[in-house]
């Protein structure tokens, strides 16, 4: 796996202070996406042990609240496979972090077996998720006024809820969060 860009105190990809990971590699390949540098999978960096060495420390501050991971497509069966593995180092080193993560691809997508994204890893990197953020961006949709997200068909999902229950269950944003 590859990734574009580290943002280290980052504010826009989920709630509080964050660590964003930007992998590489998507072929959603949206319209007006806002990365399509992303698209190809060896843009970037290689996602070495030095990288997850690096991320780890970037995120053991107290005033950081967590990961989030984007792209490019974390989803992309090439990237769960890594991802799989490092998130299950930051669950196991930062329990207290929460882990949020983009993705074109909707929930029901990710869940049915067969389809593209799925692969031997979707269901072990959805458990270690907090937030997802699902679907793809489009921009007839795009409104500047949601929080965290681009266009209003995207739904920030509670991911332990949704499993735990069996019920998809959005994240309560509040009014300005629409």
């Amino acid at each position: 796996m590859y990734y574009g860009q580290i943002k280290n105190c980052d504010i826009a990809n989920g709630e509080g202070v964050r660590i964003s990971l930007f992998v590489s590699g998507c072929r959603n390949r949206c319209e007006h996406c806002f990365q399509p540098e992303t698209w190809a999978f060896d843009y970037g960096e290689p996602f070495t042990k030095e990288t997850e060495e690096k991320l780890l420390k970037l995120l053991k501050p107290s005033y950081i609240n967590g990961l989030t991971v984007l792209g490019g497509e974390p989803f992309e069966p090439e990237n769960q496979r890594t991802l799989v593995e490092f998130l299950r180092r930051v669950k196991r080193e930062l329990p207290g972090k929460t882990i949020w993560s983009y993705t074109g691809y909707t929930w029901e997508q990710l869940r049915t077996e067969g389809s593209h994204p799925r692969c031997e890893a979707t269901d072990a990197l959805l458990s270690m998720l907090d937030v997802l953020v699902d679907g793809r961006f489009i921009q007839a949709l795009h409104d500047i006024s949601l929080k965290f997200r681009g266009s209003s068909n995207q739904r920030i999902i509670d991911v332990q809820t949704t499993l735990s229950t069996g019920t998809l269950t959005l994240m309560p944003l509040g009014e300005r969060g629409k």
